[in-house]
């Protein structure tokens, strides 16, 4: 793979590399125009390819948040045409890496010493690069070490790359800058704490061991002697990212402890810690000899108490099916708000009716099956359904809390992992204490 010698730094630079991809993809519409005025071809997936190359190409130039969010697309497959989705997905694992003058040159500030002076071999290529660091693997003592880099002047540079990628997540999620602007403080937020390794550092050793009794998952070992700011040590762990596995397995019963082990590992997480791993993308998991190897605790989202009952009581039929209960549990959400007009109220009630109801079913039985292409191919015509809805484009208020967008992120990218595992899984309603508290 071609190492890339610098990044963009100055927000003016990175700004003129952001207009360059929007003039080069203009360019490939008005090419698209001429071609099908010609010769009557509508050549729309051309468009699509040329399109998701030219904006790969510049969003994995400027690393940091911009390709963050590329990288967040790309777990949902059906949010993208299909082009951008497979080039975007090269975000979580396979991005272009930096050349090694700056890799030493960031281990020089942290230690005062190149990394050949700590390790006793180390590997100048990267393994793999995603949107805020890169992976080099070393070796110590004869024993394998991952050695996370981080790109220089992504945290310098997240603010106002966010500033920048705002008017592009406007136009994918069709939303207002009023309601974008409701959520922005937890996407930097998170993402500042993604740039702290020594965060990072501690949450995957408190995660890991608290999560280190689950069967069937395997967790590195850190090393904070060789972890900074912006570098990050653990074991090297082999295995295949869990994308190649689950396309490539044969064996259901496999896959299925492999999917097991993945949805215990979130709903330990999330009912019993309230704290969990926010980044479900297959290159932040690998599979060897069956077992599910956890990695990357960068992105991690704690749940306040009172959100998490507000929330999660709508997995409760008995909130549901009482209209009266199920208006309160959603105006502490403030998915309802009092200025709604009472056929607003309607269609909102009815549309987060079948969105619980859809999205709750794995919840409601003994066992499930992810592999059936008909419930995803439902959640994809209710996402399609709703977001073209004009009636809902109409609303003018951003609804939900802010705690919410990570949850939701979560739970979207283990259905769509689950799904391309094709697991049959046990799955079981949470208990929690205050679950039949109205």
């Amino acid at each position: 793979m071609p190492e890339q010698r610098s990044i963009p730094r100055h927000k003016i630079s990175r700004a003129l590399a952001l207009a360059n991809s929007g003039a080069r993809m203009s360019g490939n519409y008005l090419k698209y125009r001429a071609k099908k005025a010609l010769t009557g071809n509508d050549d729309r997936e051309g468009l699509h390819t040329a399109n998701a190359a030219d904006s790969y190409a510049t969003l994995s130039q400027l690393k940091g948040a911009p390709l963050k969010v590329a990288q967040m697309l790309s777990i949902d497959q059906n949010l993208l045409p299909e082009p951008y989705a497979k080039e975007y997905a090269k975000a979580q694992y396979s991005a272009p890496p930096l050349s090694y003058p700056l890799v030493a040159k960031t281990f020089r500030q942290a230690f005062g010493k190149g990394p050949e002076d700590l390790f006793d071999s180390f590997e100048k290529s990267a393994v793999s690069g995603a949107s805020i660091g890169q992976i080099h693997r070393a070796w110590l003592d004869g024993k394998p070490l991952a050695v996370k880099v981080q790109y220089p002047g992504v945290a310098d540079s997240l603010k106002s790359d966010l500033r920048l990628v705002r008017p592009i997540a406007m136009r994918l999620f069709d939303l207002k800058a009023a309601e974008l602007d409701y959520y922005m403080d937890e996407v930097q937020e998170r993402l500042l704490e993604e740039t702290d390794y020594r965060l990072e550092l501690k949450r995957s050793i408190e995660l890991s061991q608290a999560s280190a009794h689950l069967p069937g998952l395997r967790f590195p070992e850190y090393h904070p002697e060789f972890s900074r700011q912006r570098i990050l040590t653990m074991d090297w762990m082999d295995g295949e990212p869990l994308d190649r596995f689950a396309d490539s397995c044969t064996d259901l019963d496999t896959r299925n402890a492999v999917g097991q082990a993945l949805w215990d590992f979130y709903h330990f997480q999330v009912h019993s810690l309230r704290i969990f791993h926010a980044d479900p993308h297959p290159g932040n998991f690998l599979v060897h000899d069956g077992v599910l190897c956890v990695l990357d605790f960068g992105c991690v989202k704690a749940i306040p108490d009172d959100f998490y009952h507000a929330y999660f009581r709508l997995l409760d039929a008995k909130i549901v099916n009482n209209s009266q209960l199920f208006d309160q549990a959603l105006r502490e959400l403030t998915l309802l708000l009092r200025t709604d007009k009472a056929e607003e109220q309607m269609l909102l009630r009815d549309i987060y009716r079948e969105s619980v109801e859809l999205l709750g079913l794995p919840f409601r039985q003994a066992e499930f099956d992810f592999g059936d292409p008909a419930y995803m191919e439902k959640i994809r015509e209710f996402g399609e359904r709703t977001s073209n809805d004009k009636r809902l484009k109409k609303l003018n208020s951003a609804r939900g809390s802010r705690h919410s967008l990570y949850v939701n992120r979560a739970y979207f990218g283990l259905y769509g992992l689950m799904s391309r595992l094709r697991a049959v899984i046990r799955t079981e309603m949470p208990t929690f204490e205050e679950r039949l508290a109205v």
